[in-house]
């Protein structure tokens, strides 16, 4: 298969952008990034994931003069300097480190004590996936991630306070059937607690188009492979690109008041099928494809495929547990703002819980979380009884039962 194009396949058959869609944004408050970015100190928690390092090329357009970096992923730290050193014209600053660990030990605690204070902190360090929710294990270490170690960070900061502090959410937590949704609208009220004395904003948005570990990512490593391609039939999502997600996340981190929502403007037009995305992806190689009734007969088909035999395609019914097959940014019970910005929508206004309050809810999930008797449903219970809009929806399988 001939090289393809991503960044123009994303942009002619999936976002369907010539241009990205904060161009305007960024233009009309191009002053005021300058003002917050430039010869400033900025610490990236996550930063060697899709959407932490397209934000550190956003920001490093405004010429920060100290950037961090801390990611448990140590190949994705060195991917991410090579890329930087090696990008023609790309500004990186003298004062540049990554390190690899875990930004809920000890360890990290002193390099930012060390290192800080930081003017910006910009947390991307998070369970991201659905797939991440088999068991009592997986979602333990999921809620973990996702709000004790959020709540953690925090307390930390209020040692030395950022101007700014970011951390990413989803459009998940909107009225969440998953775990992963869940826990990401718990983290926005934790870090919306804090926000009388620090400067907190978030941002729900799309999916990112080919973002590690993701289904249309996944579609290289098959092919390389030569292994069959999975497909659910029945499921849209909203897109941004790589460089977008980047993009919303440095808007969002800059503008707005403390305890914003940040969200894309994207409409029911803008929501693309995988169906349809992964038939164009084919298309755009000339590579015909076959399409399977089974996991199994695709596996068979792929392992005596050679030369320009049709590729194997298995569409499926989505019928694993957390599974939404729409996308929303918002619900009827908030308060949005669509006129601040060209392609932005921010939310507003949030349960009202204080830190005390917020503080209780989560030391009654770490008695139940770390409970060796319990299991995926008490933990589910116990997310239900916190938020009145999570419906999870349990089927008994999960991904890591598909391929």
């Amino acid at each position: 298969m001939r090289n393809i194009d991503i960044p123009g396949f994303i942009k002619t058959h999936i976002t369907k952008r010539a241009e990205s869609l904060f161009t305007e944004d960024i233009y009309n408050h191009g002053d005021l990034l300058t003002d917050s970015i430039e010869k400033k100190s900025i610490l990236v928690i996550g930063g060697a994931g899709t959407i932490g390092s397209s934000y550190i090329k956003s920001i490093l357009n405004y010429r920060p003069r100290k950037l961090v970096v801390v990611d448990l992923n140590e190949n994705g730290l060195t991917e991410l300097t090579r890329s930087l050193r090696s990008q023609y014209n790309q500004f990186v600053p003298e004062v540049f480190l990554t390190y690899p660990m875990d930004f809920g030990s000890s360890v990290f605690n002193n390099m930012i004590s060390s290192n800080g204070p930081f003017d910006i902190v910009a947390n991307f360090a998070a369970h991201k996936h659905v797939r991440s929710e088999k068991d009592q294990f997986s979602v333990s270490a999921m809620i973990d991630n996702n709000v004790f170690k959020a709540k953690d960070l925090l307390d930390e900061l209020l040692i030395n306070k950022p101007d700014h502090y970011f951390c990413v959410s989803t459009d998940k937590a909107a009225n969440p059937v998953n775990i992963m949704g869940a826990s990401k609208q718990i983290m926005e009220d934790v870090i919306i607690s804090y926000s009388d004395e620090l400067k907190i904003t978030t941002a729900r948005f799309a999916n990112v188009a080919f973002s590690n570990g993701s289904l249309l990512d996944g579609y290289l490593n098959r092919i390389l492979m030569n292994q069959p391609i999975s497909c659910p039939n029945d499921v849209k999502r909203f897109f941004v690109s790589p460089k977008e997600s980047g993009e919303i996340c440095m808007l969002a981190s800059i503008l707005g008041e403390t305890g914003d929502i940040f969200f894309p403007k994207l409409g029911s037009e803008d929501l693309v099928s995988f169906e349809k995305i992964t038939k164009e992806f084919f298309a755009v190689n000339s590579i015909q494809t076959i399409e399977c009734d089974s996991e199994e007969d695709a596996k068979k088909i792929a392992i005596k495929r050679s030369g320009s035999d049709p590729y194997p395609v298995y569409f499926f019914e989505s019928d694993t547990s957390g599974e939404k097959l729409y996308e929303e940014f918002y619900t009827s019970d908030d308060i949005v703002s669509l006129d601040a910005f060209v392609s932005l929508g921010i939310i507003k206004c949030k349960r009202e819980l204080n830190r005390k309050q917020i503080h209780e809810v989560i030391k009654e999930l770490k008695v139940i979380v770390n409970n060796n008797f319990s299991n995926k449903k008490s933990i589910v219970d116990a997310l239900e009884h916190y938020l009145p809009n999570f419906n999870h929806i349990e089927t008994g399988k999960n991904l890591d039962q598909k391929m």
